[in-house]
């Protein structure tokens, strides 16, 4: 042993790792885990020819037949959704091809859709349009609404720009009373891109980005057919199938 050599026993050790206890940052206890919501997207869902049709029927549709959209099924809100809905909108081709895939969609996004109806309209976006941040599931709904599923329609090159849809991560707080802020969650924007379809959970967080479409023209619109597939409603069919 030299004279420089030290030697420490257990208390020093212990003395020392207080010491750094002591001296560690306070650890934060508003940190959120981000989880990303699972979103099943399938380009060139219908086809060239098949797609073309039925955008042909969108743009095609009389123009009394589109009225305001509304939020929670009942009321128009310009301030928080903005675009043009058509109710009765028929797209039988569409509903078949989603029979198709079903059984994929339903693994991927851990849902059962056995006996489900769809209940789904005909949505147009154009100049300054927009659908702030929701969620599919109003109160008279929610239990019935088991998917979502938006199908996106428009003339290629793509007559406008923005109209992404942008679906939030689930924000889960490390502590109960934490909620999180909501400008600091986080997200990711899927394209509305022509004969393209994306399905989701109807309890994911997610808005329609602001569309502009400089020449304001109805046949350059953002077109989708937006709905859901439900379980039967009890009102008509007595009960509910399991």
């Amino acid at each position: 042993m030299t004279g420089q050599d030290t030697v420490t026993g257990p208390s020093d050790a212990m003395a020392a790792t207080t010491m750094a206890t002591d001296q560690r940052s306070p650890v934060c206890t508003d940190a959120i885990w981000r989880l990303p919501v699972t979103v099943c997207r399938i380009t060139q869902f219908l086809g060239e020819q098949t797609a073309g049709a039925l955008l042909e029927r969108a743009i095609g549709s009389a123009g009394d037949m589109w009225k305001p959209s509304m939020i929670r099924d009942r009321e128009v809100a310009p301030d928080v959704r903005r675009s043009r809905s058509y109710q009765e909108f028929a797209a039988p081709e569409l509903m078949a091809a989603i029979d198709e895939v079903l059984d994929v969609v339903e693994h991927t996004l851990g849902v059962s859709c056995r006996h489900t109806e769809p209940d789904y309209s005909l949505n147009v976006h154009n100049d300054g349009d927009f659908y702030r941040p929701h969620q599919d599931t109003s109160a008279e709904f929610a239990r019935r609404r088991l998917l979502t599923f938006v199908y996106y329609l428009h003339r290629t090159p793509r007559p406008f720009d923005g109209g992404a849809l942008r679906v939030f991560d689930v924000a889960l707080p490390l502590h109960t009373e934490t909620a999180g802020k909501w400008e600091e969650r986080t997200w990711r924007d899927w394209e509305p891109e022509h004969d393209s379809i994306v399905f989701f959970r109807p309890t994911a967080w997610h808005e329609v980005r602001p569309v502009s479409c400089p020449g304001k023209q109805h046949a350059d619109s953002r077109f989708a057919v937006n709905g859901w597939l439900c379980s039967p409603d009890p009102a008509i069919h007595g009960t509910v199938v399991s």
